[in-house]
């Protein structure tokens, strides 16, 4: 009796991920159109072919935690062409480095100036996370079947070869992190012969079960338990497209960071072919106070659970003006996925997800003799948002607002 009570209650949060919000529209929380800064490449140079020594990492260590991260000088107008000036590999193994321009950028404004601080004060700290990647209850859903692995916004969510996951952002891009294909130091294996796939149910499975609830599905909706199935045996497969070159800023290399080297923890790829799937806009990441509900979402692939694609939500913790802290559930494999959020665009007058960060992975700070864990997401700055829309469009005057 309790799996069929939850019915109802799953087809409610389906309802809130694909229906739109009956709020008013004075209580919308709405997308804010800003002017953007222009990055524009300068002068680029060949490298040396990379060695592509190591396996890529599927976790992020650092010795800076969230006050660290706090506490860490602006960067100047010169370090910001130093940390975005970016490294982009191609797919025959050549390797250059491009100088960059920034125009229309002031380093004394903030993180994403259109919108207003509002009434909260000071930002939620984190709680400290120790030795775990589930928290607590298990706070993931698996997705299958093909009604819903093709329907937005699961479909933007892809698996790199490399073992991490990516989103969608292009008619051929894709946006993921960058210790996915660099491990700070040199290329990792796989990144030269990289690609990207795209998971679709077999036929067989298209008619069946459409997801598969975990254990504590109904403890966040109704407070009850609800029967998990597991999948009997692997029925998805991916269809593979190779990448046609990389870009991964200097910020993230080591040779020119420093402990906050993982605030440029993303890059672009792009495919040798277009697919054929709708992906999901760039946006700003405005401040985790003006997100409805402080909720963020991602789509990835977990290890723990092969050949399904995993979702979750969870309310978005401590800010810096580079990262976003947050409680989702995760394992390694979801690194790299596209975070986002749902918001009123009030100019097409209709709800709009967009991509505002990239999930890092769970970070480990070392401090005072203990280790401390962190789920971290990378927050698309205007000045991201400039150098990753440049690199999808190909120009700047389609990248003025974000």
């Amino acid at each position: 009796m309790r799996s069929r009570a939850a019915l109802p209650r799953f087809a409610t949060l389906l309802g809130l991920l694909f229906l739109p919000s009956v709020l008013s529209s004075s209580s919308r929380r709405q997308w804010v159109l800003q002017r953007v800064p222009v990055v524009l490449p300068q002068q680029t140079e060949a490298r040396p072919t990379p060695q592509f020594l190591n396996e890529a990492r599927l976790d992020v260590a650092s010795p800076c935690d969230p006050e660290c991260h706090k506490k860490a000088p602006r960067p100047s107008y010169w370090d910001l062409r130093s940390l975005l000036a970016y490294e982009t590999l191609h797919s025959d193994g050549q390797l250059t480095e491009t100088a960059i321009g920034i125009y229309g950028y002031n380093p004394y404004s903030s993180t994403s100036p259109a919108y207003s601080p509002g009434s909260s004060g000071k930002a939620e700290r984190s709680h400290v996370r120790r030795k775990r990647q589930i928290f607590g209850h298990d706070g993931r859903f698996s997705i299958a079947g093909q009604n819903f692995l093709l329907k937005y916004p699961f479909s933007v969510a892809v698996k790199l070869s490399t073992g991490c996951s990516g989103t969608l952002v292009g008619d051929r891009h894709v946006l993921t992190a960058a210790h996915c294909v660099h491990d700070g130091k040199n290329y990792v294996k796989g990144a030269q012969r990289l690609r990207v796939g795209f998971l679709k149910p077999k036929q067989r499975d298209a008619q069946q079960s459409s997801v598969y609830l975990p254990s504590n599905f109904t403890n966040h909706i109704e407070g009850g338990a609800a029967q998990y199935s597991p999948p009997a045996n692997d029925k998805m497969k991916f269809q593979w497209i190779r990448a046609k070159r990389t870009h991964v800023p200097k910020g993230w290399i080591k040779g020119n960071a420093n402990d906050i080297g993982m605030d440029y923890d993303y890059a672009l790829l792009e495919l040798k072919k277009p697919h054929k799937r709708r992906h999901m806009k760039l946006g700003v990441s405005p401040p985790a106070q003006r997100l409805p509900g402080r909720r963020v979402h991602f789509s990835g692939f977990d290890n723990d659970r092969p050949g399904q694609l995993v979702y979750r939500f969870c309310r978005a913790g401590e800010e810096t003006s580079d990262l976003l802290y947050q409680h989702c559930d995760a394992q390694p494999g979801a690194s790299g996925s596209g975070v986002y959020a749902r918001m009123w665009d009030g100019r097409r007058r209709r709800w709009e997800r967009k991509v505002i960060g990239v999930f890092s992975g769970h970070q480990w700070v070392e401090k005072k003799g203990t280790s401390q864990e962190f789920n971290v997401a990378v927050r698309i700055t205007p000045l991201k948002y400039a150098q990753i829309c440049y690199w999808i469009k190909g120009n700047f005057v389609d990248c003025r607002e974000g």
